[in-house]
């Protein structure tokens, strides 16, 4: 059995998704049966920020994609010969004819929360339901909170679809933590509505004055769509910006306390590896966030700055909660390994071509 990627992603601008191709890839391409879709090597370095490739092999292989979405499934056709399947991301919007055909399922946040969402997002991703998903052998979700909204959402099968969670950068697991001058609370994502970092922001203002002399407040991530506003109310703490990959298991292992009260997640990337460094997480008890951190975490509604500030609190107060937190999220995080999230997708595709 041979499978073929589409891992346009690595190409764009991306977090999570690209985050979730990249590592699938690389372990994947073990096997010697898995190759990438537009011709992207499986060894480049991971970048959220660019490209993995340099620009002049970037374009030509967008432009491929470009051509095969406006020729249709006879050119995609002539891309998956020799390939029993084709695993499609949002990008590639025709089904082939003769490869099986499968996705991922990363979340259903612009059907759910579309005000966190530019139209053009919106579009894409009923697009890509209407084309890709409806029509797919077999779906993968990362979680199972995300296959429950879209066996809601877009009345898919549940037997189609097969939770398979994501895994966390074994980096993660062995990280040196970063020192900085005082402890620090952390938090780490794109800079956008959906992260929900302006409530964050406020529950920070809320902690007593005593603890917010005593801890920093650090910030890292990408500015994202509508982000101008949070930007500024940054210059109150300390904003990093964009954080290259691989700095970023020390910067999470330094960390007293891992605050991610995100309103809406299908997997929880920033999570899960915070849990893998044993650093202690505040976050959401939203979408799944529940389901990935169970008793690794302190949870808040995200919507509320006085629950996610007593919450806080709670954790800079007290280094045997701390401790304890910590120890348990590194145990809840044992169960994310992309070894295993690849073992478990070569099964699913066995399975839709058995």
């Amino acid at each position: 059995m041979k499978v073929l990627i589409d891992a346009t992603s690595l190409l764009l601008r991306s977090a999570g998704v690209k985050s979730y191709t990249w590592h699938l890839l690389r372990e994947l391409a073990k096997s010697g049966a898995v190759s990438a879709f537009p011709g992207i090597p499986a060894d480049r370095p991971l970048n959220h920020d660019a490209s993995v490739l340099a620009p002049w092999a970037t374009w030509p292989r967008l432009a491929a994609v470009f051509a095969i979405n406006h020729l249709g499934s006879t050119a995609l056709d002539a891309v998956c010969r020799g390939y029993d399947v084709f695993h499609s991301s949002n990008m590639v919007r025709v089904p082939p004819r003769r490869a099986r055909l499968t996705a991922t399922l990363h979340d259903m946040t612009s059907y759910l929360m579309p005000e966190l969402h530019t139209p053009g997002n919106i579009a894409a991703d009923r697009y890509f339901a209407d084309r890709i998903l409806k029509r797919a052998a077999g779906l993968i979700a990362v979680s199972e909170n995300t296959r429950q909204d879209a066996i809601n959402v877009l009345g898919i099968d549940p037997k189609r679809i097969e939770t398979i969670h994501s895994g966390v950068d074994e980096r993660f697991f062995n990280a040196v933590p970063l020192r900085r001058a005082k402890p620090y609370v952390l938090f780490l994502g794109t800079i956008e509505p959906r992260k929900n970092l302006d409530t964050l922001l406020d529950a920070w203002r809320q902690l007593p004055d005593e603890l917010r002399h005593e801890y920093e407040f650090v910030v890292a991530g990408s500015a994202g769509w509508k982000s101008e506003q949070t930007l500024e109310r940054l210059k109150s703490v300390t904003y990093l910006g964009y954080v290259p990959e691989s700095d970023i298991p020390s910067l999470t292992a330094g960390a007293a306390v891992f605050a991610y009260v995100s309103l809406y997640e299908g997997f929880g990337f920033p999570v899960a590896q915070a849990m893998a460094t044993s650093v202690p997480v505040v976050t959401s008890n939203a979408s799944c966030l529940p389901e990935i951190a169970g008793d690794g975490a302190l949870y808040a509604d995200p919507r509320s700055p006085a629950e996610i500030r007593s919450a806080l609190e709670r954790l800079l107060t007290d280094a045997g909660l701390r401790s304890r937190l910590g120890q348990a999220g590194r145990e809840r995080a044992q169960r994310y390994r992309w070894r295993e999230c690849a073992r478990r997708s070569m099964a699913f595709f066995e399975k839709v071509t058995s």
